[in-house]
């Protein structure tokens, strides 16, 4: 997807300072021009945002002030291997520098305001953003280690009918950073109570391939040596199925996991509850995902979500088993959670398990993923339904 930019469109490696300068309050006006609490006109303008930039163009501001080039990578490991939010935490920076850094740079992160825990110790997170936007992202507890879901978008586009999120009308996509800081908020929480953060999967708000290029970056900083340093194959992308995004990840011979949001193999009920099959109907997707399979040599992931006389009959599972024979593919099965002011409901035991059985009778990897977090509207397709009350 195209960057929102007034300049030019430019390979990433051409831009000077100065650019990102322009870019920097191109996008600060269109999206938080309302809403800069903590800066004034004047100082907005002034300054650079400095997870925009890249290390050397941290450098080039540093020495066209007089300062050392070398500071840029200390300056460079604090904002993304250890995830600061504030400059003065650069403790190994002398008091000038982290001065200097504060008049020509903004460094602003998300507020954590909403913090609810389950039961089950799965925990909802709400970090609100300078202009007002609510981003919920959730801690999800395993044996001994946690798996963070994160979020793309503030709201989604794309309107499913069992989503609480796609209830919510679109607002605007993520930056890299507001991203990046959901994954660092969920690691400390998760360090706190002892366990590691070895997993994230993109199954948070909104759709990842229509934010493409920022989950891309911030996937980038998650994953790199100079940044958290997680293996891109402890990361899961999801998708409902947008095409040219699914083609794309294969030409950028990515290394992350695919799953794609599937819930059915037929046309005519894939259409009535997910209104994104209107635009790339089965045989689309099915055609994109086998070039994704060949480029890549990796195995996604279908999710498939149960709704009681929707799509989990016998006659559902054999469509679904046909479709599948086209590549190899594991398949989740999700059990329903409730959501408001949606009609459909849990679709009974008897039914899951007959469904899963002939699955497994055609040779079909199938894993019956268990909810987390229902109590608190923190489980599969539950996000955005209650902080938006409060």
């Amino acid at each position: 997807m195209p960057r929102e930019t007034l300049l030019p469109k430019k390979e990433k490696s051409d831009f000077t300072a100065e650019d990102l300068w322009r870019q920097d309050i191109s996008r600060i006006f269109e999206n938080w021009k309302k809403h800069f609490k903590d800066y004034s006109i004047q100082q907005i303008v002034e300054k650079l945002n400095i997870r925009s930039c890249s290390m050397q163009q941290i450098a080039e501001v540093l020495t066209t002030h007089g300062e050392k080039a070398f500071r840029a990578k200390q300056i460079w490991q604090w904002l993304w291997q250890k995830g600061i939010t504030n400059f003065n935490e650069m403790s190994n920076l002398s008091l000038k520098t982290r001065q200097f850094l504060d008049e020509h740079f903004i460094l602003q992160t998300g507020e954590l305001t909403h913090k609810q825990e389950s039961e089950d110790g799965t925990t909802k997170l709400g970090l609100t953003q300078p202009d007002g936007a609510l981003i919920e992202c959730v801690l999800i507890p395993g044996r001994d280690k946690a798996t963070a879901c994160v979020s793309s978008q503030v709201g989604c586009k794309l309107r499913c009918s069992f989503c609480a999120t796609g209830g919510l009308g679109f607002t605007r996509d993520l930056q890299p950073e507001e991203i990046f800081d959901q994954v660092v908020t969920v690691k400390r929480l998760a360090e706190e109570r002892g366990m590691p953060l070895t997993n994230i999967v993109f199954m948070g708000m909104g759709e990842p391939l229509l934010n493409y290029d920022n989950v891309l970056a911030a996937i980038d900083r998650i994953t790199a040596e100079d940044g958290l340093g997680m293996s891109p194959y402890r990361l899961t992308l999801s998708t409902s199925g947008i095409v040219e995004g699914i083609r794309r990840l294969a030409d950028d011979g990515v290394r992350f996991n695919l799953a794609v949001s599937l819930h059915s193999a037929v046309n005519a009920t894939r259409d009535r509850i997910m209104p994104v099959n209107r635009a790339y109907p089965l045989p689309q997707l099915a055609e994109a995902i086998k070039y994704f399979v060949d480029k890549t040599g990796t195995r996604p992931t279908f999710e498939y979500l149960l709704l009681r006389d929707v799509n989990d009959s016998l006659e559902d599972a054999k469509a679904l088993a046909q479709f599948c024979r086209q590549f190899p593919v594991k398949i989740n099965i999700i059990e329903y959670n409730e959501v408001d002011n949606a009609p459909y409901r849990h679709s009974p035991d008897t039914h899951r398990d007959a469904f899963v059985r002939f699955l497994e009778s055609k040779n079909i990897v199938v894993n019956v993923r268990r909810s987390k977090g229902r109590d608190i509207d923190a489980a599969c397709g539950q996000l955005a339904n209650k902080n938006r009350r409060s």
